[in-house]
């Protein structure tokens, strides 16, 4: 996929004219490619159009014009586009009691380095973890981590052929694991393009 330039971008006056029909339809969109792998670990799969999204709604909400500036915003995000041999995602850990998250960051260290991707028939392919900057330290795991994973071409050909693709953390304190829908794997196949 292409990385996001100035010119994608809609000026922060057509921004709030169109907001409520693009934010539609990236919601929309990110529905598909939203992964929930047990009760508390979310997958968000990026591409071009969800992180557009984001980084309109940065220049909308911190008021960004300059084009310096816009283009820092665009070199922090253009990594979370997937390449054509891999998947980015966002990986969310959830738990809504603030206590119940503190206790479970402490228990749940190293999860980031625990996310795997396995398609049927091929060797499963371990998530590459924070490429830009450590969130997690000794003491404990961070809620949001950014993965990617990259993949051979015999695994996008297998998944382009309609073998089952299952996401699981395989750490000992939160083994669990889903199988992508339909849905969900023909959204993310757009991604090899």
């Amino acid at each position: 996929m292409k990385p996001l330039a100035r010119e994608d971008l809609l000026s922060l006056e057509n921004y709030a004219v169109r907001r409520s029909e693009f934010r539609a339809r990236a919601i929309t969109h990110k529905k598909a490619r939203t992964v929930h792998v047990g009760e508390h670990l979310t997958l968000i799969f990026e591409d071009r159009l969800s992180i557009q999204y984001q980084v309109q709604e940065m220049l909308r909400i911190e008021r960004i014009f300059e084009a310096d500036a816009i283009q820092d915003e665009l070199d922090a995000y253009n990594p979370l586009i997937p390449g054509g041999e891999d998947l980015k995602a966002t990986l969310l850990l959830e738990f809504p009691d603030v206590e119940q998250r503190r206790s479970e960051l402490v228990r749940l260290r190293g999860i980031e380095h625990a996310t795997e991707l396995t398609i049927e028939g091929q060797p499963p392919v371990v998530a590459i973890a924070d490429e830009d900057m450590p969130r997690s330290n000794d003491v404990k795991t961070s809620a949001v981590h950014f993965l990617r994973f990259t993949l051979t071409a015999a695994q996008i050909s297998a998944w382009k052929a309609g073998a089952a693709v299952r996401l699981a953390s395989t750490l000992a304190a939160l083994p669990v694991a889903t199988v992508l829908s339909a849905e969900q794997q023909r959204s993310l196949a757009a991604d090899f393009d």
